[in-house]
């Protein structure tokens, strides 16, 4: 099996935070770990733990999977409902943090609305509205 993004997952971390705008410290504070520790990860120097991802996942107000893709542990494919747009949102960095907030609830309600709680994103339920029928369009 190929050998862990570690180097890439340094890289990741670096990036989501200077967009969230958090210092190395401020970020090591807030996940728990220590300020060197955080450093040498995102050097690419240290393979963190799935639990430590975890904690940084939370700090930086992203999803665990994403980090858990970044870092090899999980692939993209393996079943994670949703988890690419909710990806593409979170680390968007032309987004502030209130805004990719607000898209990823709306996401969620509409996901909800057409009845894809857990279920694969990719098995479409049938539409309220017919493909045809486009508003102002009849």
């Amino acid at each position: 099996m190929a050998s862990l993004n570690v180097g890439n997952l340094g890289a990741f971390l670096r990036e989501q935070r200077r967009t969230a705008q958090l210092s190395l410290r401020q970020l090591a504070a807030d996940a728990g770990v220590s300020n060197p520790y955080l450093s040498q990860i995102e050097r690419g120097l240290r393979k963190p733990s799935a639990e430590i991802l975890q904690q940084l996942a939370k700090a930086l107000r992203i999803s665990a999977e994403t980090l858990y893709v970044q870092a090899g542990i999980l692939d993209e494919r393996q079943g994670l409902d949703g988890v690419e747009v909710q990806t593409a949102i979170r680390t968007d960095p032309a987004l502030n943090e209130k805004q990719k907030q607000v898209l990823l609830q709306i996401y969620d309600s509409f996901r909800k609305e057409n009845g894809y709680g857990s279920t694969d994103a990719d098995a479409a339920p049938a539409g309220d509205v017919p493909a045809g029928d486009v508003p102002g369009h009849g």
